[in-house]
């Protein structure tokens, strides 16, 4: 196991501190809970949109999209699901953002309550907490993985540092700590993910000709796959109905990116925040996969040799070329990018729970709150839910199988759907009831999980199933109580 150097060391020290420096410095800005949560209100679209590039970025995608590319038979067909992804933040930003902006809500879940009533704004919210502490303590696991495999970190102190770190900025700075440091980080990890690409470029030969030969030789330029199979996650149709039922509920129907759109200066703002974010996720997801053909064309070239044990997990072969294919001080860089990539993510998962316990749950229970007591509040929770991600990440690194990872992590797939139904039926001129709602809502999970366990349907479609199941029954269940006659005497 290689470790890495002294420079490579410092660089990645540098980086944390320089974070946490950002980070730290808006502690004594948030004085209220508008300015903790919300940063204010006063953050333009781009900075905006980077911040949600950073937080749906993960360790994991920065490691595994690649991988798709590299792998036996792997091309560039994921790139197709970036065409739904446009479509729908489109949605999102015609739809969902007026709504968002008609009062002075904190929480997206807010807007359940006027809508649908409390009954379904504490059930999605409770459902939110529970999917997001359960995915993001398992993808602090899966980046601690990472680490252990890049520079040698033992499993648990590697989950430890990443959430100390990540918690002392986003508990002290809140919401605007988060967004700028998601900032700083997006910049380094796209530009290491830039530099990675143009250094394996130079090591094939040919230059970009010899590129381009060997690359559709071998099958890994192809793009478009237009066939109807249900079974497949990578076709031209999978990519446009899922994809775009898919953003639309992780941008338009989770806390975890709608509090961001909530920061925006104006609805103006955030609509071209959200839709720009649909557009540079594109060519991000391009620069990926171009580093995974890379990675195949040196190989195929003999330019580069890879373990048999590395290359049979495709996931794993750009983090190997990273500690060992690279020199000294890039390698630092790009180790430090992986650290972005995930403490990027972390710290928006937490202000996003912290927020929904102290707007969906603090405030019902107790009834109110000043704005200091918020804040306060917030940031003791911030630390709880942080605590809370890691034990589930230290559990999955004790009890669960490497081989259950990826099925565990489906879990808040199973609930983007049914939530993103909730959030049209509160667009609609007549609600249902709030029981028809919830009925609706435990509807389609049920509904997704079947189809998940008895059928091999592709994951993109989980989401437009997840949808149409909620809204059908709470549609149906509220038809079908409202006409029901009387009891006779």
């Amino acid at each position: 196991m290689k470790t890495l150097s002294w420079w490579d060391g410092v660089i990645v020290v540098v980086y944390v501190v320089a974070t946490l420096g950002v980070g730290l410095s808006f502690g004594r800005r948030s004085t209220n809970s508008q300015q903790y949560f919300l940063g204010g209100k006063r953050f333009p679209a781009v900075v905006l949109l980077i911040s949600i590039v950073a937080t749906e970025t993960s360790t994991v995608t920065f490691l595994s999209v690649p991988g798709l590319a590299y792998r036996p038979g792997g091309n560039v067909t994921f790139l197709q699901l970036a065409l739904g992804l446009i479509l729908g933040r489109l949605v999102v930003a015609w739809l969902l953002v007026p709504l968002y902006f008609s009062g002075q809500f904190i929480s997206v879940y807010e807007v359940l309550q006027r809508r649908l009533g409390p009954a379904v704004q504490r059930g999605a919210a409770g459902l939110f907490l529970l999917t997001r502490t359960l995915a993001d303590g398992l993808r602090l696991f899966l980046t601690a993985l990472l680490l252990q495999q890049l520079v040698d970190w033992d499993l648990i102190p590697s989950i430890l540092v990443l959430t100390v770190a990540t918690l002392l900025y986003t508990s002290v700075g809140g919401m605007p700590a988060v967004i700028w440091t998601d900032v700083v980080q997006w910049c380094l990890y796209l530009g290491g993910a830039v530099l990675a690409l143009g250094l394996l470029l130079t090591q094939v030969e040919g230059g970009l000709a010899g590129w381009y030969a060997t690359a559709a030789t071998t099958g890994k330029l192809h793009l478009w796959d237009t066939r109807w199979d249900w079974c497949e996650p990578y076709t031209l149709w999978a990519g446009l109905v899922g994809g775009m039922f898919l953003t639309m509920g992780t941008h338009g129907a989770d806390q975890l990116t709608v509090q961001r759109l909530l920061c925006a200066q104006s609805p103006r703002a955030a609509q071209w925040a959200i839709i720009g974010s649909g557009v540079v996720v594109a060519i991000q997801f391009g620069v990926f996969l171009l580093i995974g053909v890379s990675l195949a064309v040196v190989q195929q070239q003999g330019q580069w040799e890879i373990p048999e044990s590395v290359a049979e997990r495709a996931d794993a072969v750009f983090g190997y070329y990273i500690v060992h294919g690279l020199p000294v001080g890039v390698v630092g860089l790009l180790v430090a990018a992986v650290l972005a990539a995930a403490m990027s993510t972390l710290s928006s998962s937490l202000n996003s729970s912290a927020g929904v316990v102290v707007r969906d749950f603090y405030l019902w229970w107790f009834g109110t709150a000043d704005e200091q007591q918020q804040v306060r509040i917030g940031r003791r929770v911030t630390l709880i839910c942080g605590l809370c991600q890691a034990a589930v990440a230290i559990g999955a690194a004790r009890y669960l199988e490497r081989s259950v990872i990826d099925a565990a992590l489906s879990i808040a797939s199973w609930t983007t759907g049914s939530m993103l139904g909730l959030f049209l039926l509160g667009c609609c001129r007549r609600v249902p009831r709030s029981s028809a709602a919830l009925l609706g809502l435990l509807a389609g999970l049920i509904t997704v999980v079947t189809f998940w366990w008895n059928t091999t349907l592709a994951w993109p479609w989980w989401a437009p199933l997840g949808t149409l199941a909620t809204v059908g029954a709470a549609w149906l269940t509220d038809r079908l109580w409202h006409h029901r006659p009387a009891p006779t005497a």
